[in-house]
């Protein structure tokens, strides 16, 4: 059966058709939606491809293309010459068809980011700091949209699409792990964060927890290949995750899905501990700290942090040996596929600890389950901001990998 409405207008209507999806019944009909999730997918499509992987009729199909090739979404492609009938036409997404901004509040530093219909990072900033302050946070994200607003033409800018944040729930709860002045981190508490920002927005504005945002990342714009279940892992300030379930991303009734930051592991004395505390960032800060080494390239600089010695090796083997702990519970409880680490760190950093993991699973008796394949994430450092750009992206443009994200 073929579902959803076409639309129709006159090529003028293009623009306008683009901004009325910034209100929920303005998003694109499903149709459209699986046209353009297909094209994403595989790159580029023809008509008679999308026909046959969708069961739609190759006028429907045909109509949808054409009215997305006219209103700046998709673009044609050289035509492919066949060995009888008319060429192929393949059609491609085009990259200045919307634009998304993600903001990632993070314990530690914010980031901006501004990507293209691709996912491409066409511009970025950050704010680094000792612990987030609502205030300088907001005063940040206005000076920091300004700025990635100032790279494109006039008419782009009128195709940014919508905001995504990415921030912890309760950000406020780890204030002294993280060594911020209670009374400041309790300002989260009163603070309705997408409200005062959407005041800042003339388009929607979600809301996602971060660790959740960063699993969406590697879901949307990275090389999963034909993984439809696996747990993931980001290792940033605090370590936390999220969880993808048939090809979807699950978040839960609360969005706390995959809080695997909480989860119980063996720690000194045979005391349970959390996964936050033996395998998070500021743990390996802490530690340095108290051999004399200030570390703050830790947050400013992640892609580099160069030679830590001795103390960043063995917060590697005590992270890898939490984070097998936390694969053997996660896949007794779902059969994954797959385990997926990435973080707030150099990619040298990430392959040895993903190594190590690896090793620390032949120690764990994981009888009665699969161990699932480990592998290293793709996105890398910016994950949590570009999952946060992804929920607009997704929200009104694909269909399938996310749930639903706060809007209100």
């Amino acid at each position: 059966m073929e579902t959803g409405t076409v639309k129709h207008g006159p090529p003028e209507a293009a623009e306008s058709r683009f901004h009325r999806g910034t209100n929920q019944s303005g998003m694109r009909d499903h149709n459209e939606r699986l046209v353009l999730s297909l094209v994403r997918l595989h790159g580029s499509l023809s008509k008679s491809d999308i026909a046959r992987m969708t069961g739609l009729s190759a006028q429907t199909v045909s109509v949808i293309m054409r009215e997305l090739e006219r209103d700046g979404l998709l673009l044609k492609q050289a035509p492919q010459r066949g060995k009888i009938g008319q060429p192929s036409v393949p059609m491609s997404l085009n990259p200045d068809g919307a634009f998304f901004i993600g903001l990632k509040i993070g314990r530690r530093s914010s980031d901006l980011v501004l990507i293209d219909f691709l996912g491409t990072v066409r511009a970025s900033s950050q704010l680094s700091y000792r612990y987030p302050v609502p205030r300088e946070t907001v005063e940040f994200v206005l000076s920091g949209m300004k700025e990635l607003r100032a790279t494109l033409s006039a008419g782009q800018q009128k195709r940014i699409a919508g905001l995504g944040i990415a921030m912890p729930f309760e950000l406020w709860s780890w204030a002294d792990t993280a060594g911020a002045p209670r009374e400041i981190m309790d300002e989260w508490r009163h603070r309705d964060m997408r409200s005062e920002i959407q005041l800042l927005c003339d388009f929607p504005v979600y809301l996602q927890n971060d660790a959740t945002s960063a699993c969406g990342a590697e879901l949307v714009f990275g090389q999963t290949g034909a993984l439809r279940d696996f747990v993931y892992f980001y290792i940033g300030a605090f370590a936390g995750g999220g969880i993808v379930l048939d090809g979807r991303l699950y978040s839960g009734p609360t969005g706390n899905a995959g809080a695997l930051g909480s989860m119980l592991i063996p720690g000194n004395g045979n005391k349970p501990t959390q996964l936050i505390d033996i395998a998070s960032i500021a743990v390996l800060e802490k530690r340095l700290n108290a051999t004399g080494v200030d570390a703050p390239h830790l947050w400013t600089t992640p892609e580099e942090w160069g030679d830590l010695g001795p103390t960043a090796d063995q917060w590697i083997l005590d992270a890898a040996n939490a984070l097998a702990y936390s694969i053997a519970s996660s896949t007794a409880v779902i059969d994954f596929e797959a385990a997926v680490i990435d973080g707030w760190m150099p990619a040298s950093v990430r392959a040895r600890l993903v190594d190590a993991v690896r090793n620390a699973m032949s120690g764990i008796d994981a009888e009665g389950v699969s161990v699932p394949r480990i592998q290293e994430g793709t996105v890398g450092v910016h994950a949590r901001a570009l999952g946060a750009a992804s929920l607009p992206l997704s929200e009104r443009f694909l269909i399938g990998p996310t749930l639903p994200a706060r809007t209100a």
